[in-house]
């Protein structure tokens, strides 16, 4: 079954598959493989070695000690891949160069920077003598902020996340 929206097809096959997909890989197997490795290393490798028996006990005290101290560990290491390894940026490299809709997001919203500069330039030239100092003085300093921001920016240095940050925290300047 096909529908037409936007002018793409949308099919409902494929979309019910990726929710399947994304449903079992990030939720059903992830539950089941958590269940399978506690239960397989405790009646395998601990229920077998007394020394390991008397650390721990019981398969629910086993579970409990696991993890507490598993769960941070993961965390840990899911913020290691995000953050402080290339894996990520490489990922984001493979998304971006597969996926049309993410690079032509991503052109579009650098030639509507670049468009908005230039109508900004273009307005404070025309209308030096009809707005006031006050209102003047406002976008002159938007337009030295983003200016400002696209010659220093890259896709490497953080200056994208710092300038969203501080926004997030700011009362807004936006006046109607």
């Amino acid at each position: 079954m096909h529908k037409k929206i936007g002018g793409m097809n949308k099919s409902t096959g494929f979309r019910g598959w990726f929710y399947f997909r994304m449903g079992w890989s990030t939720y059903f197997a992830f539950i089941l493989a958590a269940i399978n490795t506690l239960t397989v290393t405790y009646f395998l490798a601990i229920d077998n070695y007394p020394v390991l028996n008397t650390i721990f006990p019981s398969f629910e005290f086993y579970i409990l000690i696991i993890t507490s101290i598993g769960t941070p560990l993961l965390i840990f290491i899911g913020y290691i891949h995000y953050k402080k390894t290339k894996a990520y940026s490489s990922e984001i490299d493979v998304l971006i160069e597969s996926n049309p809709f993410l690079r032509r997001n991503t052109v579009n919203t650098d030639i509507n920077l670049r468009f908005n500069l230039k109508l900004i330039d273009l307005i404070l030239r025309l209308s030096k003598n009809t707005i006031s100092e006050e209102e003047l003085k406002g976008i002159e300093k938007i337009q030295k902020e983003v200016i400002d921001l696209v010659k220093n920016r890259s896709l490497v240095n953080n200056l994208d996340i710092d300038y969203i940050n501080k926004k997030i925290r700011e009362k807004s300047d936006y006046i109607l």
